[in-house]
This record gives C-alpha cells, structure tokens and sequence, in this order.
C-alpha cells in the first residue's frame, strides 16, 4: 500500500514538525571553541530543520515546541516567522529571570576539518521543550479541525525527557487517528539517552508511523536492527548497502504499517570530504530506490562531497523526500533530453529520494542547521545538474 496523502485542500498545513529547536554556537570557520573571541548565532534543531527547509520550498509548514519569554525564546520565534512557518502552538512557559525551570537550549558546535572531525557540546538542561507534557498541545484542534497532511518528528524530541516521551507518544498517535502521515527520524544522540531507553520507548510507537527515517548508527542502537559489516561508531569508509537492505526489509517486515524506509549513507572520508547517497524502500512495490542521475546507474554525486557543515544533512534528506511525497513530484526527460521535474502526478520513489539526497547534500554546503537552499537549486542537482557557474 502507497503513501496515502490528505489533499492540499483539505488541511491548512501541509507538515508540521514536533521538536526542540536551541541555538547553536560556533566559532567562525573551523575554529576551536576554547580559543574563540567570537561566536557565530545560528537557530535549529533536528525536527524543526524540515519544517524550516520545507518553508523556504513554498511549503505551509508549522512548528511545535517550547520557547521561554525572553529575547533568546524571541530569536528562535522571528527565524521560524522569518520563512512563513506556523508557530501557533508552540509552548511558551514563562521566564524567571535565570533559567531554572525552564530555558532555551544551547549547543555548541566546531566544524570540523580535515582528520579534525566536528563536535557538539550541548547545554540544554531544564529546556523549554523538554519542560513540555501531555495535554499542553492541543491536538484534536491541530490534526481534526486545522488538518495536517504530514507530521514529523523524532528521537531528538522524544529523548529529551520522560515527559516529551509521553507527548511524542500523543502526537503519533492522534496524527495516525487522524489519516495523516507520520514520519520519524530516529536520530539517536547517546548523549541525551542509552540505546536500552531508545529501544523501550520507540518500538511501541512504530505501529503509528507510515516513514521512517534513519542512518546506520539510528537503527541499529534504537530499533535494535544489526547490519552486517556496519559499525557501530557510524564512522565508516564504505558502506555495505546490500547488507542494509537486508536490514530494511527485515524492519519492513517487522513493521507492516511503514511504507517508506529511507536510510542515508555517509561515507566519512575526512570532516571536510564525505561520500553521500541515500536508499529508499518503498513498501508498495517492494522496491529499493536509490539516488541516481535520471536515465543513467550513476549516482547523483559519484564523487565524494566537500563538506562545509554536516550538520542538518540528514534533516535536510528527509525534508527532500517528503517535499517530493508531498508534491507528487515525478522527473520526466524532455525530447531534447532535457530533465525536468512535474508535480502533481503520483509520487514517484526515484524523484523522492533524488530529492532527498539532494537536498542534504546542498544543505551541507553552507553554515547552520537549517536550509539556505532554493527550489531551483534543489531542483538542479536533483535532476542531475552539476555546479557550472549559472550567469
């Protein structure tokens, strides 16, 4: 069974993304946190990332977290209006004056270079979202009588607390209730909790899901899923696709709800140099799709990428895919040989994943969390278009 999509006609939004957003840190270039005079401001966060990315494709997108009263919470709030994003239902719990009981995250981060990899340190303790518990979101009034055609959200939100574990649980839940489709990326940050909890607690809510979404490390440390020859530490230099296949079909078949497994695979060459490709299982026909230049078995990007900022490239692969979904996006080869993408048609899996695959790779070519990319940039690359300068 396909992906069935509520209309455009019959909601208001068309994906709304359950998540913590927090500002990031960085010092300039590549520079190390311990020695910087200066720190560059960015805004993001896994869940929000696709929400965000998809607003700047011309998408109705909404964003549901917690933000505290004060400029900081403020900040996070004008960069999601800044793109048209809905934040109607955001959580706002009041500030007192110095973050005990409730704050916005922070997280700072070093772009790696070279053999030097990037690194995260957090500071998100007594954060605003993690704060967030059942019945503080309304989501009869979202998903029955707003209409949501999409919801997306993940390991990142539900690992942040007991509490946020139970409202991740109320949404999937209300959003399958509903007919609307819901994707989860499962995102795991040993930082934030063990692959025990991750296990316990995310298993019972895949019967809710129709996507899921995840790399090697995700769905082995919280699905439980081993992959031949894979490591555990995710920093491979090649990966052994057919034996994530392997692995996929054995979740698709654990898991008869899901319709779309989408797997990136990332091929750490060095922090600045990473292979990047993506499959996508698609339950319908029983298919592996993966990135490809239309017409031809080369791979989108047969060389590795330069990477300017992996951060967000997984958000942006599954804010790609579910653009694609979305749109009903199929791409068709002109009589002048020409690729062109249509929307409108029945979601094609291969335009799917070109797009998710290009996405991520475009957002990892600039600084911060979230998108900078434009829909004829996606559009470009995703059809096979290369980098000549455009004049």
């Amino acid at each position: 069974m396909s992906l069935s999509i509520k209309s455009r006609e019959s909601c208001e939004l068309d994906l709304l993304s359950l998540g913590e957003c927090m500002v990031r840190l960085s010092p300039p270039g590549s520079g190390r946190i311990e020695f910087a005079n200066m720190l560059e401001v960015w805004v993001g966060g896994g869940e929000y990332n696709v929400a965000y990315a998809l607003a700047r494709l011309g998408m109705r997108t909404g964003w549901v977290g917690g933000l505290v009263d004060n400029p900081v919470g403020a900040l996070i709030r004008n960069h999601a209006r800044s793109a048209g994003m809905d934040t109607a239902h955001v959580v706002t719990l009041p500030y007192d004056g110095v973050g005990r009981e409730a704050r916005i995250g922070l997280n700072f981060t070093e772009v790696g270079s070279g053999v030097r990899a990037s690194v995260t340190m957090y500071d998100r303790g007594h954060s605003a979202t993690s704060r967030l518990k059942p019945g503080d979101v309304d989501w009869e009034q979202i998903f029955n009588k707003r209409g949501v055609r999409w919801l997306h959200t993940g390991g990142i939100f539900t690992c942040l607390s007991p509490s946020t574990r139970q409202v991740a649980a109320e949404a999937v839940k209300a959003a399958h209730a509903a007919g609307t489709i819901v994707s989860y990326d499962l995102n795991f940050r040993s930082k934030l909790w063990s692959s025990a909890e991750a296990i316990e607690t995310t298993r019972p809510l895949v019967r809710y899901m129709d996507c899921l979404i995840g790399n090697e490390e995700d769905f082995q440390q919280v699905l439980g899923y081993e992959v031949e020859g894979a490591d555990a530490s995710g920093e491979l230099k090649e990966l052994p696709i057919e034996s994530y296949k392997k692995m996929v079909r054995k979740v698709a078949g654990d898991h008869p709800n899901l319709k779309v497994i989408g797997t990136t695979l990332r091929e750490v060459h060095s922090a600045s140099v990473n292979g990047w490709s993506a499959i996508l299982y698609n339950a319908a026909d029983d298919t592996f799709y993966q990135d490809s230049v239309p017409g031809t078995d080369q791979r989108l990007f047969a060389e590795p990428l330069v990477i300017e900022d992996r951060v967000g490239g997984g958000d942006g692969f599954a804010s790609g895919f579910a653009f694609g979904f979305l749109n009903g996006a199929l791409i068709e080869r002109s009589s002048k040989g020409k690729q062109t993408l249509r929307y409108g048609q029945q979601p094609d899996p291969q335009s799917c994943v070109n797009l998710g695959t290009a996405h991520g790779a475009l957002l990892q070519t600039t600084r911060g969390d979230t998108s900078q990319i434009t829909l004829a940039e996606l559009e470009r690359i995703a059809t096979g278009g290369g980098a000549r300068i455009i004049r």
